[in-house]
C-alpha cells in the first residue's frame, strides 16, 4: 500500500472518535504560543461531535476542539472512577 492509496488510514480517523464514546486525545500545539514550550496536549473526555475536520470532546474543563490533522495519538479509555463519599468522623 502507497502513500497515495485510498484505504491508507490517515492519522486522526480512529474508528472509535465517534460521538458518546470517553477518549483521551493527544494532539500537537504551537510550541512557541504554549506557556512552557510544550508540543503537545491531551484532551479527556466525551466525543460530542465529529466531523471531516475536527473532533469535539466536553472535558472537565469545557468543550475542546481537535482539528484531526493535529492529532498525533489517540484511545478510548474507560468510565472516570466513581467518587467514595468519606464517613463523617465521630
Amino acid at each position: 500500500m502507497d502513500e497515495q492509496s485510498p484505504d491508507r488510514v490517515r492519522a486522526g480517523w480512529a474508528p472509535f472518535l465517534q460521538e458518546g464514546r470517553r477518549v483521551v486525545i493527544r494532539s500537537a500545539i504551537d510550541r512557541s504560543r504554549s506557556p512552557h514550550g510544550e508540543s503537545m496536549t491531551d484532551a479527556l473526555g466525551t466525543v460530542i461531535a465529529t466531523d471531516e475536520e475536527s473532533v469535539t470532546v466536553m472535558t472537565r474543563r469545557g468543550e475542546v476542539r481537535v482539528p484531526r490533522v493535529l492529532i498525533i495519538a489517540t484511545k478510548e479509555v474507560p468510565p472516570p472512577p466513581v467518587r467514595r463519599v468519606r464517613d463523617a468522623a465521630p
